[in-house]
């Protein structure tokens, strides 16, 4: 992608309107809470310590919407607590650049850091790094450091007790994730009726294990319903994948394809009724013709063989789903579908067994090429350089431009120019509207603490419709703000703009300048990918050589770390696909190929584990050979993959050559599906295998098609064909 379609794409994502629902209920509790603060703090104090509990109730309540899995009241009460210790240091260093500057380049850096434990953390701490940046200038003195510091952390509390008082859907985010991840099994059946091929995307799959962990607190009131069914999704997709797929399923066409797509219905409409129920938490309706769907008469089946057993095991699965949707969900009366996956509990460690899980996630981010290093490298050097332009400037309130810049800063190109764009332009609608309603009503500190209360709501309310219209509500909160500390418009309003985009520019020129770009990263992401593929594959025949309940729970382990490998190289190939750069030992069309083929072997994979025995079932000794041929040639690819060479097949091939056509009960249906991971490792193959001269003819085909595209682009004409 060239910098001018970089540029277009980045202006379309930033001001785009996502399609989500939005949450007028935890709005209007977040906005009193708001509301309760500044209007004590108004009474009791003055419009300084008003402007100090805003920003903590503010924050507070913003933090609230981010995703997050642990308790609301939690989240709110940790980032008070944090804003009031970034403001009461802040404040002590404060007053000489000499001290001050180096506090900040730390805060900074700490702050960036953050995002090595997840996207709430980074959030929370960027917002940290604002607090100390607008508070220091409040206090005067130690003493009202300290108050303020105080009030800031009331402002958490206070959201914190609304919260406790008035809980609004509780689990509401862990019923979500799970009905989404029984919906998108759902529709990966439906969409299996028509292509049995179909690619399934694990993300919710993810989601919900990730949601699923919990602390020892809430295990004790977590509602039974958020246990049980996630395993059941995760037992269900490779049953309904394998039922589907005419190579080791029901046959491509007549009356077996027919019961096929029946059964897939049936399981598509049992899946959408628990998702349903799990997420309002009533019960649901199952048509009757599905029920009808879901009965095998021994005497009437058309399946046979495989595709048999698959279609027993999904009634017998798609059963356990009926309970779910019929049962309503109620507290103790859902019930637990059995399974060994079920039986797991996934714990979350408490606030303070989560230190030392921090320590090592930001250990091992404390690398040169690493993102999230890079990420924290810019936003102290923006940070404080920001502040010593801003404080040069013949402007007041200068903490503006670095407060701009750590805000919309993020570990990668796009989201950090997308939300440079959305800051901008909200920033600039936000103070036109504002500045209408003070021209016009002239309010006193009180009606512009109702009007900070009013914008904060509307702030809070759209707050995942998109970045640029949630900062055009926040830009207004922040005039009506500072309209209540005494602040005429005529002073704030061009200041505001003019240091927005100053803030805006530092941190899309720190991005150039020092830039964390993924294109080169990719061919390393693939070799992970394969890799984790082939242990993940390993896995499952050394469960069909030898079943047992160690090797189920390994086949369970690689299976993760297969998916986690696999977000990862999506996430890199996402984000490498709008970056303004070369492609570097990986063109985009042998990127996109190499993903196909890798997804193919994955797929195979899971077809084999749709048929694993039991613990008690009969040992495959060939899949043995065939495990370790697999696991070997796929590490030695994935070194040949980050060192630009050629993959080889050699074991794999010789392994399958061994296995005979016939050999023990079952073994013939495992042998198939080893024949489409071979032949899904030989597309991958084609796809990344080039001699010396096929490396000069790509080479020179990518830039053929990188000036095709800038010509197209400058005349309007289309663009040539990426091939030359």
């Amino acid at each position: 992608m060239t910098w001018r379609q970089a540029f277009g794409e980045v202006v379309r994502s930033g001001l785009r309107i996502e399609e989500t629902r939005l949450e007028p209920l935890l709005a209007l509790r977040a906005a009193a809470g708001l509301a309760i603060v500044v209007g004590a703090a108004l009474w009791l104090a003055s419009p300084a310590y008003a402007a100090s509990a805003a920003l903590g109730a503010y924050s507070a309540g913003g933090a609230t919407f981010q995703r997050s899995w642990r308790p609301r009241k939690v989240v709110a009460l940790g980032t008070g607590a944090a804003l009031a210790l970034s403001t009461f240091v802040g404040y002590l260093a404060a007053g000489r650049l000499v001290t001050f500057l180096p506090l900040l380049a730390v805060w900074a850096f700490a702050a960036g850091m953050a995002w090595a434990v997840g996207t709430t953390a980074g959030i929370v701490a960027a917002t940290t790094v604002g607090s100390m940046l607008v508070t220091i200038t409040l206090p005067t003195s130690t003493g009202r450091a300290l108050e303020h510091a105080g009030i800031i952390a009331l402002g958490g509390v206070i959201q914190a007790v609304l919260i406790l008082l008035f809980p609004i859907r509780r689990w509401g985010a862990h019923r979500d994730a799970l009905a989404d991840a029984l919906a998108a099994v759902a529709d990966y059946a439906r969409r299996l009726r028509h292509d049995p091929t179909a690619p399934f995307d694990p993300e919710p799959l993810m989601t919900a294990r990730d949601a699923a962990a919990v602390t020892p607190s809430q295990a004790r009131t977590r509602p039974p319903a958020l246990h049980g069914p996630r395993g059941l999704a995760e037992r269900i997709r490779p049953v309904i994948a394998a039922l589907a797929d005419p190579a080791v399923g029901a046959p491509a066409e007549g009356p077996g394809r027919d019961r096929a797509r029946q059964l897939l219905d049936a399981a598509a409409d049992v899946l959408d009724a628990a998702a349903r129920s799990i997420r309002h938490g009533t019960p649901a309706e199952v048509r009757p013709e599905t029920l009808d769907a879901l009965r095998v008469d021994d005497e009437h089946e058309v399946l046979e063989g495989p595709a048999r057993q698959a279609a027993e095991r999904l009634v017998e699965l798609l059963g356990e789903a009926l309970e779910i949707a019929g049962s309503g969900c109620p507290p103790g009366t859902t019930p637990t579908p059995r399974g060994p996956a079920d039986t797991e509990l996934l714990v979350r460690p408490t606030m303070l067994r989560l230190v030392p899980v921090v320590v090592r996630a930001v250990r091992r981010e404390l690398r040169p090429d690493s993102p999230v290093f890079r990420h924290a490298v810019r936003l102290a050097a923006v940070a404080t350089l920001g502040y010593l332009i801003a404080a040069r400037l013949p402007l007041g309130h200068g903490y503006w431009a670095p407060l701009a810049s750590v805000m919309v800063m993020r570990p990668d190109f796009h989201r950090t120019y997308a939300r440079a764009v959305a800051r901008l332009a909200g920033t600039v609608a936000g103070v036109a509207l504002a500045t209408g309603v003070v021209r016009a009503l002239d309010p006193d500190p009180y009606v512009s603490g109702a009007l900070t209360v009013v914008a904060a709501g509307l702030s809070y309310t759209l707050n995942r419709t998109g970045y640029a219209y949630t900062q055009c509500f926040t830009a207004a909160y922040v005039v009506f703000l500072l309209g209540m500390g005494g602040q005429a418009w005529e002073q704030t309003v061009p200041e505001r703009v003019v240091l927005t985009l100053l803030g805006g520019a530092l941190a899309m020129l720190a991005y150039v300048l020092f830039p964390a770009w993924e294109t080169p990263r990719l061919p390393g992401r693939l070799a992970d990918w394969l890799a984790a593929n082939g242990r993940y594959a390993a896995a499952v025949l050394r469960d069909y050589a030898e079943p047992s309940r160690e090797h189920h729970a390994d086949m369970r382990r690689a299976l993760l770390g297969s998916r986690e490998a696999h977000a990862a190289w999506q996430e890199a190939y996402d984000r490498a696909r709008r970056e303004p750069v070369r492609p570097r030992g990986l063109t985009s069309r042998e990127a996109e190929e190499a993903q196909d083929a890798l997804k193919g072997f994955g797929r195979a994979a899971m077809l084999m584990e749709s048929h694993v025995p039991r613990a008690d079932g009969r040992f495959v000794p060939e899949a043995e050979r065939f495990a370790e041929a697999l696991e070997t040639d796929t590490a030695k690819a994935a070194a040949a993959l980050r060192e630009h060479r050629n993959p080889d097949w050699g074991r794999v091939r010789e392994a399958l050559h061994a296995w005979p056509d016939a050999a023990g009960d079952g073994s013939p249906v495992v042998r198939r599906e080893a024949e489409l991971q071979k032949r899904a490792l030989e597309d991958l193959a084609t796809a990344v295998s080039r001699t010396p001269l096929e490396r000069d003819v790509g080479s020179a085909r990518e830039d053929q098609r990188v000036r095709a595209t800038l010509a197209a682009a400058g005349d309007g004409a289309q663009p040539a064909h990426p091939g030359g």
